[in-house]
């Protein structure tokens, strides 16, 4: 079932990723985080008030820690596929997975060993095979920006698990993420102009909020019961349905040598997984 639950979230995370690319155009990147934590805000009081869940926590430090590398990762993830082919953004932000691997071994002292390090390896390649033939001069501050989500993002994986761990429910948790990020995405957004949403604009970001929410309550509750790789690696999926999007929405067409980076950086996702859950 944690399986399940990583894969429904991959859709659904690229379901929002298809909201921000179309939102690009008519917010700023601070306004598009500021409405994709708020919806999620509203979105939790609901679903907390509909389960009798108390939004009060014991684990503040935690949740800070989660809320805080997951909403600079978003930030970063919502910057880049502004600039970015959705696919590009995507893969550069599901990267993560190489760094949830290293994470564990160099924070939690999990061995890292030959095998995943090879796959760590593999995986870098497939980066510089993917920035070498898709971007343009003008595209490396997003690059260098989406890679650096995928690093961030691991840092909250490994709180999700945690927090997880101590029996902190997924709607407490995605509600305190929702939440610093609205206030961090408002903080952003006030520094430059604001761009009022007309009813097409409403739409683009009641759906990101809304798509946004629900991959969050997924993912939470994929890494709450599932091993951390292995939900980790899965997450690749969303560079599938964003490819596909992408190709769908925008008529995006990449390179051989793109999807071969693409396929390099899954597989590397897939490899990680598989040895760092071999005993020994």
């Amino acid at each position: 079932m944690p399986i399940l639950w990583m894969i429904v979230a991959s859709f659904f995370f690229a379901c929002m990723g298809v909201c921000v690319k179309l939102g690009s155009g008519r917010f700023s990147t601070g306004e598009l985080v500021f409405y994709r934590g708020f919806v999620g805000v509203l979105m939790m009081l609901a679903a907390a008030r509909a389960q009798g869940i108390a939004l009060a926590t014991p684990h503040w430090r935690m949740q800070l820690s989660r809320s805080v590398s997951g909403s600079v990762a978003l930030m970063s993830y919502f910057f880049a596929i502004g600039i970015l082919p959705l696919a590009t953004a995507a893969t550069l932000s599901y990267t993560s997975p190489i760094f949830v691997a290293l994470l564990l071994a160099l924070r939690f002292g999990e061995r890292l060993r030959w095998p995943v390090l090879g796959s760590v390896l593999v995986g870098f390649a497939g980066v510089a095979l993917l920035l070498q033939p898709t971007l343009r001069p003008e595209q490396w501050l997003g690059a260098a920006v989406g890679l650096g989500s995928g690093a961030i993002a691991s840092l909250a994986y490994i709180s999700v698990r945690e927090l997880g761990r101590v029996g902190e429910p997924e709607v407490r948790t995605v509600f305190w993420f929702s939440l610093v990020t609205s206030l961090l995405g408002l903080a952003w957004a006030a520094t430059g102009d604001f761009h009022p949403p007309d009813a097409d604009g409403l739409a683009t970001v009641l759906g990101a909020g809304l798509f946004g929410g629900l991959a969050q309550l997924a993912m939470t509750r994929s890494y709450r019961y599932g091993r951390t790789v292995v939900s980790a690696s899965l997450s690749y999926s969303t560079v599938i349905f964003a490819s596909l999007f992408g190709a769908l929405l925008w008529d995006e067409h990449l390179a051989l040598a793109a999807w071969a980076a693409i396929a390099l950086i899954v597989a590397s996702g897939i490899f990680v997984s598989l040895a760092a859950g071999r005993p020994g």
